[in-house]
């Protein structure tokens, strides 16, 4: 299943985003333990608010890295976490 561009992206109920000082980086915490981000994961994650959507997400990190054409691999990364369960539509 895909996800749409149009509608609220939110953490599924059992993830939780956080900064991990120690790890340096964002992690993605669930009751078995933690997923530990990329740099470029946690930018586009940390932007999953329960009200926007894919397009929001891909227009506002476009704005924080001008010229960078990011929406396919911004798109490509919220249907992997889409497809692991990470995420669902609000």
């Amino acid at each position: 299943m895909s996800i749409s561009t149009n509608q609220a992206l939110r953490f599924a109920r059992q993830y939780k985003l956080q900064w991990e000082p120690t790890q340096n980086a964002y992690v993605l915490l669930y009751p078995e333990g933690l997923v530990k981000l990329t740099e470029s994961a946690g930018e586009i994650l940390k932007r999953i608010d329960g009200n926007a959507t894919a397009h929001d997400i891909i227009s506002r990190l476009e704005a924080s890295y001008p010229g960078a054409d990011l929406q396919q691999d911004v798109l490509d990364f919220l249907e992997h976490a889409y497809d692991k369960g990470w995420i669902t539509n609000a």
